[in-house]
């Protein structure tokens, strides 16, 4: 399992390598399985720390990870609950509740932090851009833009926050409207 973790970490093609004989496929799946290794035969973030692990010398080394539960639960308490907002003195009302099957977001959340491409830091802002984004755009036409916000688990399995991630680190900002003062709806 090592060597298909280095394998990896090389950029050889060990999927492809893998598919030709029966028992490294099962092998590739066990990797997979653990978290070494991605789908698409990359090494993940738990198996370069395992690989950085076997290579220190001599070295005391002790390998602190977050807890994916901590991490989990800052990005689901920054998940919307549901459509219905206030925003800048402007309520808006929604109709369903936004964070679903929570248990399966965590799975999904876990795998797409093990990939090791983005950091739980990114998603939040990625998705703090998006809520802030559509929260404005509910302002500026009087509808409620967030009711169109995928659910919880939806917007992690269709990758949602992708592009916004590209425009956090690009340091793209949202420019915010002025408050809503004593104004009437008619």
């Amino acid at each position: 399992m090592i060597y298909l973790v280095q394998l990896a970490e090389q950029s050889v093609d060990i999927k492809t390598l893998c598919e030709e004989t029966p028992k490294l496929g099962v092998l590739f799946q066990g990797v997979v399985r653990k978290g070494l290794i991605t789908e698409d035969g990359a090494a993940s973030t738990v198996g370069k720390d395992l690989l950085e692990f076997l290579h220190t010398q001599g070295e005391e080394v002790v390998l602190v990870r977050k807890k994916v539960d901590d991490e989990f639960e800052r990005w689901w308490k920054a998940y919307p609950g549901t459509d219905t907002f206030s925003y800048k003195g402007k309520s808006f009302s929604g109709s369903r509740s936004m964070r679903v099957k929570k248990d399966e977001c965590k799975v999904k959340l876990k795998k797409i932090l093990e990939e090791g491409e983005y950091t739980i830091d990114e998603l939040i802002a990625a998705l703090e851009f998006e809520v802030l984004q559509k929260k404005e755009n509910s302002l500026k036409t009087s509808t409620n833009k967030l009711s169109f916000q995928q659910n919880s688990l939806t917007y992690l399995n269709q990758r949602t926050f992708e592009p916004f991630i590209e425009l956090v680190r690009a340091g793209e900002t949202i420019k915010e409207s002025q408050p809503v003062a004593g104004g009437t709806d008619i």
